[in-house]
């Protein structure tokens, strides 16, 4: 049995001692911002979850921006302090997080992380981690992009927070893919901090400053749309590659009407559907999976309307 395996099993039994007293209650869903259409679909999926049962109540919260990661902390501090029979986290930081989350471990709160890992010392202090495997995602978007503009020229990077493990996964493989497969040139990554405005304006100094570029890509939800408005007011809409990240309703019209080549769609609602759930099993005692692969779908304007697409689309 492997070390982490190990810790995962003794976390487990740790909040299960605890899920005597506490079979029924508060299931607190912890998300980076409450201010983004991906982080309400992640709501309607815990809403779906705990709809489906008597025992435990949900509740929603996170801060008014991704950066805002105090004010994260001190949410999960504060559901700690009431007493709430588990946690659902989104993690905007992986280090900033990682002490509430083993103080919730030693108050026998089961805690399931969703979407962006914690750093690897946190390991063993909570049950599950569900995620978009984003290094597979990145990939995914940097073959796509290879298929598209070829081998050769510039390709920009808009990132959105530095060091969030959602970030470091999905842009360091598409950039580790793009150098490994071609000799496209990374320009960047721009960092939008999660801020749409922020996103428009460094896009458009980008374009502005690189008028050769063949490719660009926006690595989520507020990221993509400022990214494809910025592309539109430059009127470079179709003449530049340009992939985007999540499905909202903006960044699906991007993609109907060219604007954007592709954009890669998580599961969010599964994020929030099998988050929750994964908490009321681990408070019921049964065994669940230590990752749980909430998926991605690279959505075209070919397949937007196909089964596939509209199933994570929101």
């Amino acid at each position: 049995m492997n070390g982490r395996l190990t810790k995962l099993m003794a976390a487990s039994a740790l909040a299960l001692t605890a899920a005597g007293a506490a079979q029924a209650g508060e299931i607190a869903v912890i998300v980076k911002t409450t201010s983004s259409n991906f982080w309400q679909n992640v709501n309607l999926g815990a809403t779906a979850a705990i709809e489906g049962q008597s025992e435990h109540t949900m509740t929603f919260d996170g801060p008014a921006t991704e950066s805002a990661i105090a004010d994260q902390v001190n949410l999960v501090e504060n559901a700690i302090n009431r007493g709430v029979a588990g946690i659902v986290l989104a993690p905007s930081d992986p280090e900033a997080l990682a002490p509430a989350v083993k103080r919730a471990y030693e108050s026998a709160i089961p805690v399931v992380i969703i979407d962006s890992a914690l750093t690897d010392s946190a390991e063993g202090t909570y049950q599950a981690f569900l995620s978009t495997d984003n290094c597979a995602a990145g990939e995914l978007v940097a073959s796509a992009m290879i298929d598209k503009v070829g081998t050769e020229g510039k390709v920009a990077v808009m990132s959105y927070v530095a060091g969030v493990g959602s970030e470091i996964g999905r842009v360091g493989c598409f950039s580790d893919y793009l150098a490994a497969n071609s000799s496209l040139e990374i320009v960047g990554p721009y960092y939008s901090q999660s801020q749409m405005a922020n996103a428009l304006n460094q896009t458009t100094d980008v374009l502005a400053a690189n008028p050769d570029l063949v490719g660009i890509f926006g690595a989520n939800e507020p990221t993509a749309v400022g990214m494809g408005r910025a592309i539109e007011q430059a009127g470079k809409a179709g003449q530049i590659a340009a992939f985007g990240f999540d499905g909202n309703a903006d960044l699906q019209e991007f993609v109907r009407n060219g604007t954007l080549e592709a954009i890669a769609v998580q599961g969010s609602f599964q994020m929030g559907e099998l988050g929750v759930n994964a908490v009321m099993d681990v408070l019921a005692g049964n065994k669940i999976e230590s990752f749980i692969d909430t998926g991605v779908v690279l959505v075209t304007k070919d397949n937007i309307d196909a089964p596939e697409a509209q199933n994570v689309l929101y």
